[in-house]
């Protein structure tokens, strides 16, 4: 636990907190972490019920973005949540979030919304923009 807080910690003003973690644990959400040499670099964390996936937080610690690490977390989500037999998985991210932004698109998640002041932000709130991502026909590859 103490790795996973330390890279939210350094890459959100306004992190998740230790209680939310042990919370998505407790109540049995998806949760990966990425790790390279033995040290953890990245986590992924994402519920599923009803034939939905909902990817909650997928993170990379700084000094290892742009190496894959976020991409592969991020298909690893959406091959467990094809397995188990969602059709659709839907996530929420800052329009700031640019690197976040293309990193969906690249993996074919379409906009479909918007949920107003959905982010906490400096001097106020930050809208949400939704996207969601089609799993039919998405065969699940050994992660």
């Amino acid at each position: 636990m103490r790795a996973v807080m330390a890279i939210e910690r350094a890459s959100y003003q306004f992190p998740w907190s230790e209680g939310i973690f042990r919370d998505c644990l407790r109540v049995g959400y998806y949760s990966r972490i990425a790790a390279l040499g033995g040290e953890a670099v990245g986590y992924g964390i994402m519920s599923m019920g009803a034939g939905e996936a909902h990817i909650l937080n997928v993170c990379v610690r700084e000094s290892c973005r742009s190496r894959g690490i976020g991409r592969a977390l991020l298909e690893h989500l959406l091959d467990r949540a094809a397995a188990t037999g969602s059709t659709e998985a839907y996530l929420e991210v800052r329009p700031s979030n640019t690197a976040a932004v293309r990193l969906y698109q690249a993996i074919g998640f379409e906009p479909i919304g918007v949920r107003r002041g959905y982010y906490q932000a400096v001097g106020g709130r930050e809208d949400a923009v939704v996207l969601r991502f089609s799993l039919r026909g998405r065969i699940a590859h050994d992660s």
